[in-house]
């Protein structure tokens, strides 16, 4: 019996442990002022303690319930007008998604150069895309999947350590800000937006769509926003709850052995993440002049980040929240249904060249 209790206490404990240091990191970043205390601050301890060589164990379940609480926060936003914004940005989106795929295959020949993996395994590792769908799709065509959870997760973490960091410095913050449409708490109508958006996370996951618990509550609350209806707002420590939950799931990815494994793989795959992030600053500049969005808003739509990561940065900085989320969603899903037959396209023609 000893031994059954001590199965279950152990695992609740060690996560209890890491939940206390991702509360230790929001409480100095809200005292230093970090930018996005409650995300950033639980990242940067969690990380660093377990790359130090403590085993922390991940919260579980802890992406997923971050996802679900920004997402149905961010659905809150999409009001009937900034529906119509978005069909009306719609191009620009397309042109961004396409921007996202010519810049992974630079990122894929450059890694392929510096670090001398296979060509699936880098065309994968590149991609600007989710990390488990592009594991996954790598592990289908004979990549490495460990090389390519390695590579985007280091992407992924870098880019949400520098943008918040960067916009911080820059002072923009506030300067594109968006009104969730309901203003007030109401708990009744928050039970019910909690039952919806649990019912649309069940649905896609059940289809296996990418992010569901992210875009399965961003989808059902933006459909009853705009339809009119605002029956709650979402309270600010749900939030926060939100942010520090994703931190914990990013930060306990790394560890001691992270960069030992492939240390010329990993700085080459850091080498580019930055180039990724100098180039998708200036297309989105470039989207900002010819489709008429705030400068920091378009940056931010473009950063070759997680939506969750992003979508949070947007929401707390007031940078246009619902456009860099549409961005985002929309880049995501695309990019999960156009990267196998895009490889597949690649590979037949490389084929072809051969013979």
């Amino acid at each position: 019996m000893f031994v059954s209790f001590a199965r279950v206490a152990f695992p609740a404990y060690a996560s209890l442990k890491t939940v206390a240091l991702a509360l230790l990191g929001a409480t100095l970043a809200l005292w230093v002022k970090l930018p996005l205390p409650w995300f950033t601050g639980p990242l940067i301890v969690v990380a660093g303690v377990s790359m130090s060589g403590i085993r922390l164990r991940a919260v579980p379940y802890a992406r997923e319930a971050g996802q679900w609480i920004i997402g149905f926060a961010l659905g809150l936003y999409f009001t009937p007008e900034i529906v119509r914004l978005v069909v009306r940005l719609a191009p620009w989106i397309v042109i961004a998604v396409v921007f996202v795929m010519l810049l992974g295959l630079a990122g894929a020949w450059v890694l392929k150069r510096l670090s001398q993996e296979t060509a699936t395994t880098c065309f994968f590792a590149a991609a600007i895309g989710g990390a488990a769908e592009m594991a996954s799709q790598a592990e289908r065509h004979g990549g490495r999947v460990d090389r390519v959870v390695a590579a985007h997760s280091l992407r992924i973490m870098l880019v949400a350590l520098v943008v918040p960091f960067a916009l911080q410095s820059w002072g923009v913050q506030g300067s594109d800000p968006y009104t969730p449409a309901a203003s007030s708490f109401d708990l009744a109508g928050f039970a019910v937006l909690v039952a919806a958006t649990g019912g649309g996370a069940a649905v896609l996951t059940r289809y296996d769509v990418p992010n569901a618990f992210m875009l399965g509550p961003l989808l059902t609350t933006a459909a009853i926003t705009a339809g009119g209806f605002a029956w709650s707002s979402m309270p600010t420590p749900a939030l926060n709850v939100g942010q520090l939950l994703i931190g914990i799931a990013l930060g306990t990815r790394f560890a001691p052995e992270f960069f030992r494994a492939a240390p010329r793989y990993l700085a080459a795959v850091a080498l580019i993440s930055i180039g990724y992030l100098a180039a998708s600053a200036l297309f989105g500049m470039w989207i900002a002049q010819v489709a008429g969005l705030v400068t920091a808003t378009s940056v931010l739509a473009t950063t070759p980040g997680g939506i969750g990561e992003m979508a949070i940065t947007a929401k707390v900085l007031k940078l246009g929240a619902p456009i860099v989320t549409a961005f985002h969603a929309i880049r995501l899903a695309l990019v999960v249904l156009i990267i196998g037959a895009l490889f597949r396209g690649l590979r037949w023609i490389q084929h072809r060249g051969g013979t």
